[in-house]
């Protein structure tokens, strides 16, 4: 029998369907404004790994001489952006909902757990099930945090003048520009591993973040809040050891 169990309140899921396309535009308008100067790569000795990124990526994606209209786009999405983190902050925090997503002190064991069974290389139980994995809590907690690290170097590298003290925490104009193109990285990667998960999880998953629940299996005869538990044939029967 399947039953019903809600999952996700419904402002989880608005916070999550708005952050998604913003952050993936903010990642888009960032390459616009990044075309102008972009010097970064992993290089070991004189030989390049990575570039970040070849000329041909610029060219494919059309990304080249809109550093403008990249800028326009970025500061106005940084808005909608900082709003959206900021409402899910406090909504975490005065629901409760923070309970069950920042790690504790098992979260780190689980997740290498739970890391290890999804790479296939552990082949034993999962550490009981919540409603999120150790796993999860670290990269989400993460997440929230890589938002807020991505706002500070974003303004230290906008207005480095009148952010001094900002860009100055950051440890300098360049340094801060690093981090915050690391931190778009990050989220990329994010993204790729999420998207995984997704789609190893199935529809059922996916479904509890459109419409707020999930199905799942209940043995026949399990009470449910819907059907009261089924009685046993044996205590229909009269007792022997009370009279009639």
């Amino acid at each position: 029998m399947k039953k019903i169990v809600e999952k996700h309140p419904l402002a989880i899921r608005w916070f999550h369907w708005v952050n998604f396309p913003v952050l993936f535009a903010m990642i888009w308008s960032g390459l616009l404004i990044y075309w102008a100067y972009h010097p970064y790569k992993i290089q070991i000795g004189g030989y390049t790994l990575i570039s970040f990124f070849p000329e041909w990526v610029f060219n494919a994606l059309h990304l080249k001489r809109r550093l403008a209209e990249g800028m326009a786009w970025h500061f106005a999405l940084m808005w909608v952006f900082v709003i959206n983190g900021v409402a899910y902050v406090l909504y975490t925090l005065i629901s409760g909902e923070w309970r069950q997503l920042v790690p504790n002190r098992h979260s780190f064991r689980d997740a290498i757990q739970v890391t290890l069974h999804d790479l296939g290389l552990r082949k034993g139980p999962l550490p009981p099930q919540r409603k999120f994995n150790g796993a999860q809590q670290i990269a989400y907690t993460g997440v929230v945090l890589m938002g807020f690290g991505s706002l500070l170097t974003g303004l230290a590298i906008y207005k480095p003048i009148q952010f001094s003290w900002l860009t100055w925490l950051c440890g300098g104009y360049k340094t801060a520009r690093v981090i915050h193109f690391a931190l778009t990285m990050g989220y990329l990667l994010f993204f790729v591993v999420h998207i995984a998960q997704v789609i190893r999880a199935g529809w059922n998953n996916f479904r509890a973040m459109v419409a707020g629940f999930e199905l799942t299996n209940v043995p026949d005869g399990t009470p449910t809040a819907d059907r009261p538990p089924r009685a046993d044939s044996s205590s229909l029967q009269p007792s022997t050891d009370q009279p009639l």
